[in-house]
């Protein structure tokens, strides 16, 4: 009695016998691909050899053109983050001068001066000049004769002015410092997430591509292995 030869749900022909496959015995991936044309296409359903082997090239394909999208989805998320973290390290000292106000402004100018060498060769410039003048120019009549109140006078108002006016300058360095702190911390921090992130997305992608790697050469074995078969029995 001869068996009846099975129908190609795909091409309706006659499939030749010992080249039938059945749909149950397809890999998920290449039955959702035919399933995808061929809404009807069920577990029981047909195909040939040959069309297996047409669509397993279609499904080997779209395989490395999805691998291709996601390195891509992965670069541009890279880039972004690396953009976003150039946002948050922009100059802090713009952003610190910009809160200065005047008096702290003229702090700072007059607590560099007194820190400099310009500052102490014309204070003493200064202390000699009123010396000089008091003791061999103005013999007779020094408005400021030795020894010289009125110049232990001025230089203990400096002393007592500029005290406090280098306190504040030292205050807002300290507010300096703490807000470079501050703002290296967010972008150690924000730097560590990313890090992170990205770490997280390579691990996956790799455990991603590893299984894809293994589909691929499973279909390719399958594929092979038909091959085979072909060849022993021609």
């Amino acid at each position: 009695m001869k068996t009846k030869m099975k129908i190609s749900h795909i091409s309706k022909k006659e499939i030749a016998k010992g080249e039938e496959i059945i749909g149950q015995d397809l890999r998920e991936g290449i039955f959702n691909l035919i399933k995808s044309e061929y809404p009807d296409f069920d577990a029981n359903s047909y195909i040939s050899l040959a069309e297996l082997n047409q669509y397993r090239r279609h499904y080997l394909t779209s395989l490395i053109i999805q691998e291709k999208g996601e390195l891509a989805i992965i670069d541009s998320d890279v880039m972004k983050a690396i953009q976003d973290n150039a946002i948050l390290s922009e100059n802090i000292q713009d952003e610190i001068e910009a809160e200065i106000t005047f008096g702290q402004k003229i702090a700072d100018k007059v607590a560099a001066f007194g820190g400099s060498w310009t500052f102490i060769i014309t204070f003493f410039s200064f202390i000699l000049l009123w010396i000089a003048i008091n003791i061999w120019i103005l013999t007779t009549k020094p408005f400021d004769p030795f020894p010289f109140i009125l110049l232990n006078l001025i230089l203990s108002c400096l002393a007592a002015i500029q005290a406090p006016i280098i306190m504040m300058s030292q205050n807002r360095q300290e507010q300096k410092d703490r807000q470079r702190s501050e703002h290296d911390y967010k972008i150690n921090l924000k730097a560590e997430l990313e890090i992170k992130l990205i770490s997280e997305k390579i691990d996956h992608l790799l455990v991603h591509q590893n299984k894809k790697l293994l589909e691929i050469q499973e279909v390719q074995i399958d594929y092979l292995e038909d091959l085979l078969k072909e060849l022993k029995k021609k």
